[in-house]
């Protein structure tokens, strides 16, 4: 399967429009953002899980990042309530589940195979430092490395907000929204830009709040390359 598999190209999902499609695992539904592969893909989605939904224990052979939206998302080493950040990265292994329910937005099979790097943060507990060089703008920082960079942004109402990087960004808006042109994007949009590209957009009268990640969009993207992963959570 491939969707929004170009990524030379723009996208958008505009997800709280999409319909929740049924993942193998009872109770738990996706809406997907981006996907290159089958149950087993390099993949982007919005994952909900039912109160009461559980997986069988399963290793990451390419890593998962997410980001919990709303709810608890819930392993064996431990809780995370909304706004907690995690990185799992390639070789790590967990039996996920929630007992109340959640939502999160996820990314499978897009680390460095090598990364090691565990990540949890509590981003309820963080504080917005401002962005020196972007006015209108307080950044959160979450993980950076040679390969990628990944942040909260928060931006003042009506600001205008200029977005870009040479080597691509992606976004989904947390809280708030923003207009560009004509199309307004809300809580749960993802807007992905390519490399080289760039765009302008006017924060709502709400200001927003959105995740973002930079610098990733110029490396190869493609499926997985075995299958003996679990895919549960894309």
């Amino acid at each position: 399967m491939e969707l929004n598999a170009d990524f030379s190209k723009r996208a958008v999902v505009h997800g709280a429009h999409e319909p929740w499609v049924p993942s193998p695992i009872p109770g738990v539904d996706r809406r997907m953002l981006d996907r290159i592969g089958d149950e087993v893909a390099r993949a982007t989605s919005v994952v909900r899980y039912a109160p009461n939904s559980r997986f069988s224990s399963h290793t990451h052979g390419g890593g998962e990042e997410f980001l919990v939206l709303d709810g608890v998302f819930q392993d064996e080493h431990g809780d995370y309530p909304v706004g907690f950040y995690i990185r799992n990265p390639p070789t790590s292994h967990h039996t996920p589940g929630s007992e109340p329910g959640c939502t999160i937005l996820v990314k499978l099979w897009q680390f460095d195979a090598d990364d090691r790097t565990y990540v949890r943060i509590d981003t309820g507990k963080m504080p917005f430092l401002p962005a020196l060089d972007r006015p209108g703008v307080e950044l959160m920082p979450l993980f950076d490395n040679e390969r990628e960079n990944v942040r909260l942004e928060r931006w003042k109402p009506d600001a205008e907000i200029p977005l870009g990087d040479p080597a691509g960004i992606e976004l989904m808006v947390l809280d708030g929204g923003f207009v560009e042109g004509d199309e307004t994007f809300e809580p749960q949009s993802w807007l992905r830009i390519p490399p080289g590209e760039a765009a302008t957009v006017r924060a709502g009268p709400n200001g927003c709040k959105a995740w973002v990640k930079s610098g990733h969009l110029a490396l190869a993207q493609a499926a997985p390359s075995y299958s003996s992963e679990a895919s549960p959570a894309s």
